[in-house]
């Protein structure tokens, strides 16, 4: 099959809690778990979801349509939503194709917060959700969806195992909530080689509710301030591997920063770079090669729109950036993915804009048909 050099890869989409199905995890987790797993029950009239003794979230269509259909990439675009759209395979697919998208690598609810307190639930609970997108949707078109793995962060132990797993399984990826782990800690070694030995990457997502003062609060100023934040979030994980070796001593481990943006890294390498040449004949541990090497070995950096792309890029390298469509939420470039792309990376050479928007993430996931 020869590749449509016009096709999308988007290693950034998402299926959150909202659109996810009301008993996903009632039809596969056990009897036991079943009244504290995530489910939906009514509550002032409204479908909300609730885990353990928290409400997570809203279930399907809110009362508040008007907000969904502004904020929600698919409103905007005019299509009939009734809230699970994204979370059906078959529309999604048919979403895809209405953007050029080839290939889409989905962040389930984990990435912008599924809270579950209990370790041995939050293992069967995001064991059930790995079941399920490989059972239920990602296999509608193996070759085109890509939901990520949950990993448990409660012990790397824990992690590992259901890393290794979800690779037999047939996962092409996993996602770790990074702001509950501590990743300096090098026990997480365990999953670092995990995920050496699968060959398969471990993305960290910007998520909400990390911020001391600021949230999302919508139709308020505070969303944008919020907003314009998230991207940051992901310095901390970056340094952290870096300067405590765990990318060094796992050199096969790949790293996602999902939606990180690209603005502020070049920044940031060089800043890393400074303090690595300043400091590392006098702290305990210091890597033998500068930390902008590791990045453009080891890490991939992934991005929407970002308006100085053609001037940035280069300063990491074609390499290690890859474009999403972040669908269906607010900032997605859908349903005008093409004119997006064109518009950000028009004026890179065309190599560099099909590695960017299709051969970097065919080939982290094991996609079949980019070239």
């Amino acid at each position: 099959m020869h590749a449509d050099p016009s096709e999308l890869y988007s290693c950034d989409d998402h299926l959150d809690l909202r659109a996810v199905a009301p008993r996903l995890w009632q039809s596969r987790v056990s009897r036991a778990d079943a009244e504290r797993a995530p489910r939906v029950v009514e509550r002032d009239g409204e479908s909300v979801w609730v885990c353990e003794d928290r409400v997570l979230g809203g279930s399907g269509r809110p009362r508040n349509v008007a907000a969904l259909t502004k904020l929600s990439a698919i409103g905007r675009a005019g299509i009939e939503d009734d809230g699970f759209r994204p979370g059906d395979p078959k529309l999604r697919l048919d979403d895809m194709d209405r953007d050029n998208l080839r290939a889409s690598v989905i962040y389930g609810p984990l990435a912008l917060g599924l809270p579950i307190r209990e370790p041995a639930l939050q293992s069967a609970c995001y064991a059930a959700w790995n079941d399920w997108a490989v059972e239920e949707f990602n296999a509608v078109a193996p070759d085109r969806l890509c939901v990520l793995a949950f990993l448990p962060g409660h012990s790397p132990e824990a992690a590992a195992g259901e890393l290794e797993r979800a690779a037999r399984r047939g996962h092409r990826g996993a996602i770790l909530d990074v702001f509950d782990v501590d990743l300096g800690d090098r026990s997480w070694g365990r999953l670092w080689a995990a995920a050496e030995a699968t060959g398969l990457p471990i993305s960290f997502h910007i998520k909400g509710g990390t911020s001391a003062r600021l949230s999302y609060q919508i139709g308020k100023w505070q969303s944008a301030a919020f907003a314009t934040l998230l991207p940051l979030q992901l310095d901390e994980p970056l340094a952290v591997m870096t300067f405590s070796g765990a990318l060094e001593r796992h050199p096969r481990l790949k790293i996602v920063l999902a939606e990180s943006g690209i603005g502020w890294l070049p920044y940031f390498l060089m800043r890393m770079d400074l303090e690595w040449r300043n400091l590392r004949d006098k702290i305990d541990y210091a890597p033998a090669i500068p930390p902008s090497e590791l990045f453009r070995r080891q890490v991939f950096a992934t991005f929407e729109e970002e308006a100085l792309g053609a001037e940035l890029i280069p300063l990491l390298g074609a390499d290690s950036c890859m474009w999403a469509s972040d669908y269906p939420h607010t900032d997605s470039t859908f349903p005008n993915s093409l004119e997006a792309v064109e518009e950000a990376l028009g004026k890179l050479p065309a190599a560099d804009r099909r590695k960017i928007t299709a051969t970097n993430c065919a080939r982290l996931y094991g996609f079949a048909g980019a070239s």
